[in-house]
């Protein structure tokens, strides 16, 4: 584990639209590259369901443009973060911004991923590494492919997909933890199976509320970066500034 700075800010839970989510993970990483703040730990969830594709994927189905769930539309979004198209539907997103240090890209997702390791495994749940190698890309569903910076359960469902953005100076790694999921929406969607396991999210979802998982997983990062977290809410000047930055796909 690198050493960062032993103080670190917390920005607690946010529920909104994807684009909002977006560019405030987005200008957070962009004020990172400006100037050296602290790092960065967040949770949050979205409002609606959403499809949210890599920086980089370019080809996905025409019809993702038209898509209807529930007689509403489904909102299409871009990550600042490379990868597949997730759907985020009654997930959690956990989001870090931390100082480059020049360290491998593999490196820095698995420092990262062993709080969420550690906070998952207190709650029952033990992870490990997927082993998917490049095939993914050919696959336009993120959660239909673990790689190994990805987390899968004991029977292979892929919970914790993540992915990264490096900078200059400073990476963004952000990540969806499904808690909840439609399987019909799923395959409608990618005209794929859907990859999870229900009977594990239902348990989940008996047993921990968003809040209790939110808690367990911050302790984790705490111990895991021997860190100290000082809860700073977005400031009002803050949140003009992100509004103003926010990009419409």
């Amino acid at each position: 584990m690198t050493k960062f700075s032993s103080t670190w800010r917390f920005i607690p839970p946010i529920e909104a639209s994807g684009i909002i989510q977006m560019s405030i993970d987005n200008w957070l990483f962009q004020q990172q590259e400006k100037e050296n703040h602290t790092p960065i730990l967040r949770f949050y969830t979205w409002s609606k369901p959403t499809l949210s594709l890599g920086h980089l994927q370019k080809k996905y189905p025409d019809f993702w443009h038209h898509l209807i769930w529930q007689e509403q539309p489904l909102d299409l979004v871009r990550r600042p973060t490379g990868g597949r198209a997730v759907l985020h539907q009654d997930d959690l997103t956990y989001s870090v911004i931390i100082p480059l240090n020049y360290r491998k890209t593999l490196d820095v997702y698995q420092d990262i991923c062993t709080f969420l390791i550690q906070g998952w495994n207190s709650l029952g749940i033990p992870l490990e590494y997927g082993l998917t190698k490049r095939g993914y890309i050919h696959n336009s569903s993120c959660f239909n492919t673990a790689t190994v910076a990805d987390l899968v359960t004991s029977d292979g469902s892929k919970l914790i997909g993540s992915a990264q953005r490096r900078g200059k100076c400073s990476i963004l790694q952000h990540g969806s933890m499904i808690l909840s999921t439609n399987k019909l929406l799923f395959e409608m969607i990618f005209n794929q199976p859907a990859p999870w396991n229900l009977t594990l999210m239902e348990q989940l979802s008996d047993n921990y509320s968003i809040e209790q998982i939110i808690d367990v997983l911050t302790e984790a990062a705490k111990q895991h970066f021997e860190i100290e977290l000082i809860t700073q809410p977005l400031s009002d000047e803050e949140w003009k500034e992100i509004l103003k930055y926010q990009s419409f796909f």
